[in-house]
């Protein structure tokens, strides 16, 4: 069996796992059909979001990342290019999730099967009436994590999570604030993306202030991403190593405080893969192995 380390969201991505549009979108048909149902917010073209999709995992392949690509099913909706949410990482093994959107819980068994065919563990799964997504789990280290409590993950999926994990790990929750309608999604990974150990992005308006205290008790300082690109996906933002930060492009300002704060920055096109459906970088990949 493989092994699942680097339970951190900043270390030197390794092995990451991404679903392409044509396993996701499969035909213009299917996005026709299910774009207004899922609200993404126009129908993606499949065409660019193949070519967007390729230069994304470039990206991912450039920085020395094994990219493992997920194949598709037909329990699979538009949504499942958000390869993250599905299943969870922990020093035992993969978790699968029950998903908080309905139309979604195909999708983990799909990817645990593909993962357990190249050799990774599983070490459970989240029950209904639990709930639990991906987006809502942020790793600082092997023994501490905090997960967003919200329309997608429910305090059963997290009491679950916290009996799989079993006391070694801290489970801080974190209370969400509800979306505007409620099929629209928020995640915590929607206002925090890590950076580095001891730095994150932030979109300081939503984030609690129990929450900012527990960053700052163990010596994480923040970047702060502006009003105006927080609804841009400004704080969603992949780390490929380090303050090596792979985001969204046209972010000019969010772009700029990165780098004022040391980072290292590059920009992918989204326009189909990220915009329409609000899913930036980290709801594209699921990161398996990262550095310590």
């Amino acid at each position: 069996m493989k092994t699942l380390s680097g339970l951190n969201e900043y270390g030197a991505l390794k092995v990451v796992a991404v679903r392409p549009p044509e396993h996701a979108y499969v035909s213009d048909e299917k996005v026709a059909d299910e774009w207004e149902r899922l609200r993404f917010y126009s129908a993606p073209k499949l065409g660019p979001a193949i070519d967007e999709h390729k230069m994304f995992t470039d990206k991912l392949r450039a920085s020395g990342a094994e990219v493992i690509m997920l194949g598709g099913d037909d329990a699979l909706t538009l949504d499942s290019i958000y390869a993250r949410d599905a299943l969870l990482v922990s020093p035992k093994g993969l978790i699968l999730c029950h998903m908080g959107r309905k139309g979604r819980r195909g999708e983990p068994a799909v990817n645990a099967s593909a993962f357990e065919a190249a050799g990774y563990p599983v070490l459970g799964t989240i029950e209904a009436p639990g709930t639990i997504e991906g987006g809502d789990i942020i790793w600082l280290d092997d023994h501490a994590l905090a997960v967003g409590e919200g329309p997608r993950t429910n305090a059963e999926g997290i009491k679950q999570l916290q009996d799989l994990l079993g006391p070694d790990v801290e489970v801080h929750t974190v209370p969400l604030p509800p979306p505007s309608h409620p099929e629209d999604v928020f995640h915590l990974m929607s206002m925090i993306s890590p950076l580095d150990r001891d730095l994150a992005l932030i979109y300081r308006p939503l984030m609690p202030d129990s929450f900012v205290n527990w960053l700052e008790a163990r010596g994480i300082g923040f970047v702060e991403v502006p009003e105006e690109e927080f609804i841009p996906m400004g704080c969603n933002v992949l780390a490929l190593g380090p303050r090596n930060i792979l985001m969204l492009d046209r972010l000019p300002e969010t772009k700029a405080r990165l780098e004022a704060a040391g980072c290292e920055v590059d920009t992918y096109t989204g326009d189909e893969i990220s915009r329409k459906g609000e899913g930036g970088p980290t709801c594209l990949t699921r990161p398996l192995v990262r550095g310590t």
